[in-house]
């Protein structure tokens, strides 16, 4: 099938077109399917399993806890029953009950409760420890931060650092001409060292990158420590607190035994004076639990000032 078209006339001249019907494109002989992805129906994840609460921690650690204390009161009993001079377990909670009635007695030099004992000692530990803090965290700070510092600092700590703390105490006796200021003294070198490295630990372990930032914003020396190297350095600074603590109560009964007068480690050592065995156990077990529960306050300081790549 075809058509003529005649278009008008132009410049004298006629021209045709001629145009032809266009047949449609066959269809295929079948359609073809589109196959479409099917997509993974979501599945929900599973419940994540709850942890135990936290009554059910107290108490595991509790009975925990029970179990071994038990396991030590009954190898203790054997002991006793086969040494004589050995207390009982027994014998030993009523002297500790008998020394906790009344802990704040005076009767004279001689004759003091064990509260005020205790009180004696602890006041040598926080005076002796204040100072070592006051010296320490400065001087540890300084060492991490400037290598000239750790370089003239460092041996000096190193050489002082193995000597015995009871061998301090006839140097700070000849200088004082006191005993109880002595003892002071030697707790104060006894928790210098622990604190020193601790804090020059974490002064020297600040990121170069936080470094780098402080130089391009030109901190001030007073910037970079209040920004960059007391943040950083906190955690580092409160482990070595709690280990000067701990080693600065073991140290003070030691000194105290050979001081004399007042304090928990006279009253062991007046204890074992008068071949009470008891007492002197009794004591131990106080002496213990005050050192549990200045560490555990440490403790507790450390997770508060802990920052996320510490406590991570």
């Amino acid at each position: 099938m075809s058509s003529v078209a005649t278009l008008p006339p132009t410049a004298g001249a006629v021209m045709t077109v001629r145009s032809e019907t266009v047949q449609p494109f066959p269809a295929p002989p079948h359609r073809l399917d589109v196959v479409r992805p099917t997509l993974p129906v979501p599945v929900a994840p599973p419940a994540l399993r709850r942890g135990p609460s936290r009554i059910t921690r107290v108490l595991s650690s509790a009975a925990w806890a029970t179990l071994g204390l038990s396991v030590i009161g009954v190898a203790w009993a054997i002991a006793a029953s086969r040494q004589p001079d050995l207390p009982t377990p027994a014998k030993t909670l009523h002297e500790l009950t008998t020394l906790l009635s009344s802990p704040f007695h005076d009767s004279g030099p001689n004759d003091k409760g064990i509260g005020l004992q205790m009180l004696a000692s602890l006041q040598r530990v926080g005076f002796g420890f204040g100072l070592a803090a006051l010296l320490g965290v400065p001087l540890g700070l300084a060492m991490g931060a400037s290598a000239r510092v750790w370089k003239a600092a460092n041996p000096i700590v190193n050489l002082l650092r193995p000597v015995s703390p009871l061998a301090w105490f006839p140097i700070w006796l000849v200088l004082l001409k006191d005993a109880p200021k002595a003892a002071i003294w030697v707790i104060f070198v006894t928790a210098l060292w622990p604190i020193i490295l601790n804090t020059a630990a974490g002064a020297a372990s600040v990121p170069r990158d936080q470094r780098n930032v402080a130089r391009v914003f030109k901190f001030s020396r007073r910037s970079y420590l209040r920004n960059v190297l007391l943040p950083h350095t906190l955690p580092s600074i409160v482990t070595g607190l709690r280990l000067s603590i701990g080693t600065a109560w073991m140290v003070i009964v030691a000194v105290e035994m050979l001081s004399g007068g007042s304090g928990i480690g006279f009253f062991v050592w007046d204890s074992y004076n008068a071949s009470n065995l008891a007492r002197v156990i009794a004591a131990i077990v106080l002496i213990g639990a005050t050192g549990v529960v200045m560490d555990i306050g440490f403790l507790r300081l450390g997770r508060k000032v802990a920052t996320p790549e510490v406590a991570g």
